[in-house]
């Protein structure tokens, strides 16, 4: 009967550091990335042996500078892989060059035991046992396969007995443990009663999955757990078969075939190349193409990696012209809204997406409000000003002054940057407003000396009297101000990006009126 582990997810909050870290530090290949079954706009790895075996398999979801969560009950706690054994003193020293934290090495459960984290702080154990690889690996310390999960719960005897139904038998107990193990791999239950309970976030396993033998064997374990709370459907993975169910403590289990398995669309030497969708998100490739994070593999060309004071992601074209345009999303919106707007506006240009740091009631903004029509002024000129410090950390840090770029927001980002560059004119640029309102009080005399800025509005729009107000302020600043109406509401228009592009020519639409 095949069993054992087939993959074990996680989520991490910076895709670059964590590619360079298990593609490039560990050795392991990527074999595979895609956008999310249940959210094609988020970014998942497969990292594997050289031909994606089930067994090898630790899978990422990209959760850009997202919040931390909280190591727990219920969760997978670490992840084991299995290293040559006479390898364990090399991946010490490799781990110190490398800046890598770790303890050990230490005996646990009776093997030596090398405990490294990674970027996101998942502790990755490196157990010395010479277990054979499926398809090694090209660098000889490399992992050879998954040598076990940890799982903490509050009644070990039950988590135990639950996981035993995937072909795993109790075969040692130490103190809070309890080893089970199957033909290949074992899963350590720790027994941890007053601990505090997990939580989702950044830097935390998702799921560990086991293996099933075939789509059968997932359709008898629904059967078999029907009375079981939660549950899910069978579903069609592309790669696998599997179902999902939490075990009494509360870990998310996965039950998954080995087939049809990752060389179903990428050759083996191809294994990691392209970047493939789900069916029912084809329709948006282009936009998913340009939305989904970008990483550089281990020793290909890469930007460097700034901590500044806004989150902030880069999409570098193919075949870029050298214009940047800076994006500033609506309010409750992300980072990657306006991303394809952009791309289909210009191809060419790199974007830099920003992030807002003020919330409201979990939802992004880039400033407060007390209500509606009631903005935070000292928020807006506080936010103003961590803003044009930012882009002059950008100038340093990334080589792009104020003059290479245009501004694109939409919504509370175009309020925001209207703003701004009227309590800073240093930030006085080519700019496009989608949607925006003047948001402003007691904005200072300056002289935007002719700097153009176009507002796209919606007819329909309630807010459309303010855009207009907001447009008169900027003219009256000396802005060259174009306004071009949309039949539109506030929301955005499939004509958007055609309107951007003029904007951004400098085109004015026959039917535009200008202000």
């Amino acid at each position: 009967m095949t069993s054992g582990i087939h993959h074990v997810t996680a989520v991490t909050a910076n895709v670059q550091r964590n590619v360079d870290f298990y593609a490039g530090f560990l050795a392991l290949r990527l074999v595979k990335r895609t956008g999310g079954f249940e959210d094609a706009e988020q970014l998942h790895l497969f990292y594997g042996d050289q031909l994606a075996s089930p067994g090898s398999l630790i899978t990422f979801l990209v959760w850009p500078d997202g919040a931390h969560g909280r190591v727990g009950l219920g969760q997978v706690s670490e992840i084991a892989f299995a290293v040559p054994l006479a390898s364990i003193g090399d991946w010490l020293q490799r781990a110190m060059a490398a800046g890598i934290p770790f303890t050990g090495p230490a005996r646990e459960l009776g093997e030596p035991v090398l405990r490294l984290r990674d970027p996101d702080g998942i502790i990755v154990k490196l157990v010395g046992t010479d277990l054979p690889a499926d398809a090694p690996l090209p660098d000889p310390m490399a992992p050879t396969r998954i040598r076990a999960v940890t799982i903490l719960t509050e009644d070990a005897e039950a988590t135990g007995a639950f996981i035993a139904r995937f072909g795993y038998s109790v075969a040692l107990r130490d103190g809070p443990f309890i080893r089970m193990q199957s033909d290949r791999d074992v899963v350590d239950i720790r027994q941890s009663a007053g601990f505090v309970t997990g939580g989702p976030g950044a830097g935390i396993f998702d799921h560990v999955a086991f293996r099933a033998p075939d789509v059968d064997a997932v359709r008898q374990m629904r059967l078999d757990l029907r009375d079981h709370e939660g549950v899910t459907h069978v579903h069609d993975r592309k790669y696998f078969f599997s179902l999902y169910v939490r075990e009494p403590a509360g870990t998310l289990i996965e039950y998954a075939t080995d087939a049809p398995g990752f060389l179903l669309d990428e050759r083996a030497e191809d294994l990691g190349s392209g970047l493939f969708l789900p069916d029912n998100a084809l329709d948006r490739a282009a936009d998913l193409q340009v939305m989904l994070p970008q990483f550089a593999l281990p020793g290909a060309p890469r930007r460097p990696i700034r901590t500044l004071d806004f989150s902030h992601r880069f999409y570098d074209p193919a075949d870029p012209d050298g214009s940047v345009i800076v994006l500033l999303h609506g309010s409750g919106g992300t980072e990657a809204d306006l991303m394809p707007i952009a791309a289909a506006a210009n191809p060419r240009a790199t974007l830099i997406a920003l992030r807002g740091r003020a919330t409201e009631e979990g939802s992004l903004r880039w400033f407060r409000r007390f209500g509606a029509g009631q903005y935070d002024q000292a928020d807006i000129r506080a936010e103003a000003a961590a803003f044009a410090a930012f882009m002059e950390d950008l100038r340093t840090g990334y080589g792009i002054a104020i003059s290479d770029v245009t501004f694109l927001g939409y919504s509370n980002g175009a309020n925001f940057i209207a703003a701004a560059m009227r309590l800073y004119p240093q930030l006085a640029t080519r700019t496009v407003l989608l949607r925006a309102a003047e948001v402003l009080e007691g904005a200072p005399a300056v002289a935007l000396d002719h700097v153009p800025i176009t507002l796209i509005l919606g007819r329909d729009d309630s807010f459309l009297p303010e855009g207009q107000r907001l447009a008169a302020a900027l003219e009256a600043a000396g802005a060259q101000v174009q306004v071009t109406l949309l039949p539109a509401g506030h929301g955005l228009d499939p004509h958007e990006a055609a309107a951007v592009a003029e904007a951004f020519s400098g085109a004015v639409p026959s039917d535009a009126p200008q202000s």
